[in-house]
């Protein structure tokens, strides 16, 4: 499995490879993930396996998960799989709840990001300051 310059791409340019649509693909891009499914069945089974998944997150499906995590704990994403077994009610309730935490977690990013930048340098009363006067 060869790039057109005779050497073997990093593996997290395979990767992003491997994650895109392929309708994103450049010409030579497509090739080398022509090479690359060619090179490893195993790889090219598992991109498929990630192909369902991001549409089941997109779709807010979970009707086909059992029959996915089945096929994916005996794939390359095995350990990935085991991680949502493990939780797989949360897995569910994401797929299938219309609300999302996300405007909670970027408010934390954010508090956690200025503590990081004032580590150190000041007391709380400062962040309160800092918190107030960036809202």
């Amino acid at each position: 499995m060869l790039a057109g310059n005779g050497k073997c791409p990093p593996a997290r340019r395979i990767a992003q490879l491997m994650t895109s649509a392929r309708n994103h693909l450049s010409k030579a891009d497509a090739v080398l993930v022509a090479q690359v499914e060619a090179a490893l069945p195993a790889l090219a089974a598992t991109r498929l396996l990630v192909d369902r998944f991001v549409a089941m997150v997109r779709n807010g499906t979970s009707g086909d998960l059992a029959a996915w995590l089945n096929e994916a704990a005996a794939s390359e994403i095995a350990s990935f799989t085991r991680g949502l077994v493990a939780d797989q009610a949360a897995v569910v309730a994401a797929l299938t709840e219309p609300w999302s935490n996300g405007q909670t977690e970027g408010q934390i990013n954010r508090l956690k990001t200025l503590k990081r930048q004032m580590y150190g340098r000041a007391n709380i009363e400062l962040l309160k300051a800092r918190l107030v006067a960036t809202s």
